[in-house]
């Protein structure tokens, strides 16, 4: 019986799950998972916050899914050493997993610009997991009270606007960028979706950019400043290429 180990548990997994199976109904699948979720629609997250959808909707896949596949799914684990040459995978609790055929998936994760004092920001937050969007959605309560601030105009940060601006008592987004969603609009699109969400609440500060925190302060560079409770860092993703 065929070994094979998926490192990831996202989108790109269950089409290898399903992959194999078409080829292979008997070999042994185990997938490792960071996440303590199976897989779900990662852009859906906005709409949870919004109360649009729930957990339960977006699950990408049916809830019988891996045991209809015959998958082992090791949930909050997390891969940190290959060995091509004895074809096993070392995982952070010490588990060596043995396989004959690998897979890996572990897609991106949020960038952390070196910005000055951002390690004093107590409430910050980026916008990539359903975990990320529970622990907003904490923050945020139910009180509608709470001034946040985006760093980043690009998808991440506008799909996370889109999520709580009825949520909140200001929001105010910042980028670099002279326009919102600079690598995927040119300037007129660009003007005319801004003027849209704008008409939603949102306050954008383009061409500019944060030169220092404090706890509830980013100081800019043209000299202005910002107060927030809530804290968004979504100026982009790396991939996870560590292994």
């Amino acid at each position: 019986m065929k070994q094979y180990v998926i490192i990831g548990n996202g989108v790109a997994a269950a089409g290898c799950i399903e992959g194999i199976r078409s080829a292979d109904p008997n070999g042994a699948v185990t997938v490792v998972s960071a996440e303590r979720h199976p897989v779900y629609c990662r852009p859906l997250i906005s709409y949870y916050l919004e109360g649009k959808t729930d957990i339960e909707r977006m699950q990408y896949r049916d809830a019988g899914f891996y045991e209809q596949n015959g998958c082992r799914v090791l949930y909050g684990k997390s891969a940190v050493r290959l060995d091509a040459a004895a074809k096993t995978v070392e995982l952070d609790d010490g588990t060596i997993l043995p396989y004959d055929s690998l897979c890996v998936a572990a897609g991106s994760s949020p960038f952390l610009p070196p910005l000055e004092g951002l390690e004093t920001v107590e409430k910050t937050f980026t916008f990539m997991t359903l975990d990320d969007a529970k622990h907003l959605n904490e923050m945020l309560g139910e009180t509608n009270d709470k001034r946040v601030l985006i760093v980043g105009a690009g998808l991440i940060g506008l799909k996370c606007a889109e999520g709580i601006c009825q949520r909140v008592s200001e929001l105010t987004v910042i980028d670099l960028a002279p326009r919102i969603l600079p690598n995927v609009l040119t300037e007129v699109p660009a003007a005319i979706i801004q003027k849209h969400i704008e008409s939603k609440g949102v306050k954008f500060l383009l061409g500019d950019s944060v030169a220092q925190f404090e706890p509830a302060k980013a100081h800019l560079k043209n000299g202005g400043t910002i107060d927030f409770d809530i804290l968004v860092v979504a100026v982009g993703v790396r991939p996870n290429t560590e292994l």
